[in-house]
């Protein structure tokens, strides 16, 4: 995959699986924009380890649950870069897994689904918002957006973050129906566990333990297996691809 000449903008990409898919991208000649909410350093970080692997990038930063923010930083790269060919939509909540800790439904306010429905979905929905005329106008884009196999395999029932990510998986395919006409593709990328990232910090070994027994490929994945799949959705070899699901968890979910 050749991604040069290509401007990617990933959100929350200073740290975990969003930095992995920055550093892939930039790997295959891409120009990212690295966009992060707190840790300039580590963005900076990413920055320039993406460029020591032969791309190029910049960190900007931006909430993404703020539409105006959003809407700066999009009009800034598009001033500077002019382009954007691929948006990743990376960006969540923060979240623990850890099974013993969850709330169970009953113990769970709405306060917390909408949190997370803010950072899945309204997040999304605001870069979306403002990418969009951008990609109508050249007729052509890919957006990629990280769901959560959770949507297909609630092997722990973590109610207000799968809840979410389902919501996503509809909104991409719905928006995935919409554009498809007008050469722009939506896909979703739903990895399992994956360590080590924040959110799975605190996921205790026998649980990790007892995933890799249940997962076909006996691991559980790392940041840059999940950078791959993304890739390839973001790539012509999936050019005739949209409104679909690419499960990253070993096998864990099979369709």
């Amino acid at each position: 995959m050749n991604f040069a000449g290509k401007v990617i903008l990933v959100t929350g990409a200073s740290r975990g699986i969003g930095a992995a898919i920055a550093q892939a991208f930039a790997a295959e000649g891409g120009f990212v924009v690295v966009n992060y909410l707190r840790n300039e350093a580590a963005a900076e970080e990413v920055v320039a380890r993406c460029k020591a692997l032969g791309g190029d990038a910049w960190a900007l930063r931006a909430d993404v649950n703020d539409p105006a923010q959003v809407q700066a930083m999009v009009t800034q790269v598009l001033a500077e870069v002019g382009r954007i060919d691929v948006l990743v939509n990376n960006a969540f909540a923060p979240y623990r897994f850890d099974p013993e800790q969850r709330k169970r439904f009953w113990e769970t306010p709405w306060a917390d689904y909408q949190t997370q429905f803010d950072g899945a979905v309204h997040a999304t929905y605001n870069v979306c918002q403002a990418v969009l005329p951008h990609l109508r106008q050249r007729a052509q884009g890919c957006i990629v957006n990280l769901a959560s196999d959770l949507v297909a395999r609630p092997v722990v029932p973590y109610h207000d973050y799968s809840t979410a990510k389902s919501a996503l998986v509809g909104f991409s395919r719905n928006l995935a129906a919409e554009l498809g006409p007008l050469g722009i593709r939506v896909n979703c990328v739903a990895p399992g566990l994956v360590y080590p990232t924040d959110a799975s910090r605190a996921t205790k070994e026998d649980v990790k333990e007892a995933i890799v027994a249940q997962t076909p490929l006996r691991r559980i994945a790392n940041p840059a297996d999940v950078a791959g799949p993304v890739l390839f959705l973001a790539s012509d070899w999936s050019r005739f691809m949209t409104g679909q699901v690419l499960y990253v968890d070993g096998g864990l979910v099979m369709q």
